[in-house]
């Protein structure tokens, strides 16, 4: 009680008895404390004219009884109550999820593309163009890589 303002020691005391004179000098020459514990003396005053409520003769045990019921009751009230709680937060989360993954897509195209770029510049930076003689036989150049097929009439004929 010594951390307490002597206010509040000297109201919790008026809750039980009437103060003596020296408690209410304890007070101090604060006004507004001395108004304060006044105004607490009346409320006490009225209160205890106040007529004492009846109370069923099994009230502690209906007491008792309902604070069983309430711990006995399951904590959980179901998924049925608890899924629309959770609806807007697993939506946010989905579209997060989709946004990340087409951005991390996206980051790794561009990834592949740069290096492609850059090894397609290395490339044309370091090999020479070939000349112009390979451009005039550039139609046999290129009937000499193809697989020649036999030509069935031809073949016939031989035969």
């Amino acid at each position: 009680m010594k951390d307490k303002p002597i206010s509040d020691e000297l109201r919790e005391l008026l809750w039980r008895r009437p103060l003596s004179e020296a408690e209410q000098l304890r007070s101090g020459d604060r006004p507004e404390t001395r108004a304060e514990l006044e105004r607490e003396a009346r409320l006490n005053a009225a209160l205890e004219q106040l007529p004492t409520a009846q109370v069923p003769s099994n009230f502690t045990a209906r007491v008792l009884q309902a604070i069983d019921m309430e711990e006995a009751r399951p904590a959980t009230r179901g998924w049925r109550w608890a899924l629309p709680r959770w609806v807007p937060r697993l939506a946010v989360t989905a579209a997060v999820m989709a946004v990340s993954a087409v951005s991390w897509r996206h980051y790794e195209v561009v990834q592949q593309r740069t290096a492609l770029a850059r090894s397609v510049a290395a490339v044309t930076a370091n090999a020479p163009l070939p000349g112009v003689e390979a451009w005039k036989n550039f139609d046999a150049i290129k009937r000499m890589g193809q697989a020649q097929r036999a030509d069935d009439e031809l073949l016939a004929l031989m035969q």
